[in-house]
């Protein structure tokens, strides 16, 4: 295994609970810090490739919604609104730092269609050659596999773009410090798991239920995700997005998060 020092195509996941309040606003703070330190990775020579959850979270923030909307038509249009400010913010964000984004909406239909997955190849290829951040969605506008039965979630978006996109290492960002022999929430004698060299049963049956209010994705979804990366010869990083500095210590090789091995 190559050090994650040495790895140079990385995507990076970021969970709306990385990216928003409680009360799916933008959490500025966090957002600010989270650009400035993946351009500074980017500036030194790493291929960045962003996931970004958050569409639905900050749409629901911007209408002045007590909470996610519970109906289908309602999430949608919170996530036409959501991907406006998300975007908006991001391109206003990375302009500081003369790092230009591009926006990639994608459907499970364009994933399964051999000559889309060719044209997303080479989009992603294309802005990475001229030094652009691509920031990867689900277009939740169109595909409601995500808002309606939660299997379209960001988490295995993140590895599908990993393995299509020729990354070496995922990084998955959230409210989570890594992985945990159960549900620290709930038993405070659970362990952390730092490395995880197969993804056996012990490991499916420790993963928890669903995340925030805000977000789709629970520990489970992570697993998964680590499935479709391992499979695909990536490495994948779960860690704590509260402290985006961590970036820093995991690319110098100190143990961060829970890593999971690829095959």
């Amino acid at each position: 295994m190559r050090a994650i020092s040495e790895k140079k195509r990385i995507v990076i996941k970021l969970g709306t609970s990385t990216l928003a309040h409680s009360t799916g606003k933008l959490n500025i703070r966090r957002m600010t810090n989270l650009v400035r330190v993946i351009s500074d990775l980017h500036n030194s020579g790493k291929e960045i490739i962003m996931v970004s959850s958050g569409a639905v979270g900050l749409g629901t923030g911007k209408l002045g919604l007590s909470r996610r909307p519970g109906e289908t038509k309602m999430k949608q249009a919170a996530a036409a609104v959501g991907q406006c400010e998300l975007m908006h913010v991001y391109d206003d964000m990375f302009e500081k730092y003369s790092v230009t984004v591009g926006q990639i909406l994608l459907t499970k239909t364009i994933i399964n269609n051999p000559s889309h997955c060719d044209n997303f190849k080479n989009t992603v290829e294309a802005l990475v050659s001229m030094g652009v951040i691509p920031i990867v969605n689900e277009n939740d506008t169109i595909a409601i596999d995500e808002l309606e039965l939660e299997i379209g979630e960001n988490d295995s978006l993140s590895a599908l773009v990993a393995s299509l996109s020729g990354a070496d290492l995922l990084i998955v960002m959230s409210d989570i410090d890594c992985l945990y022999s159960d549900d620290p929430r709930i038993n405070p004698d659970a362990e952390p798991i730092y490395v995880v060299e197969k993804i056996t049963p012990e490991i499916e049956s420790a993963a928890g239920g669903a995340g925030s209010s805000l977000g789709t994705g629970g520990m489970s979804t992570k697993i998964n995700a680590a499935k479709i990366a391992a499979e695909a010869g990536i490495d994948m990083v779960i860690m704590n997005g509260k402290n985006p500095e961590l970036l820093y210590d995991l690319f110098e090789n100190k143990e961060i998060g829970t890593i999971f091995l690829a095959k």
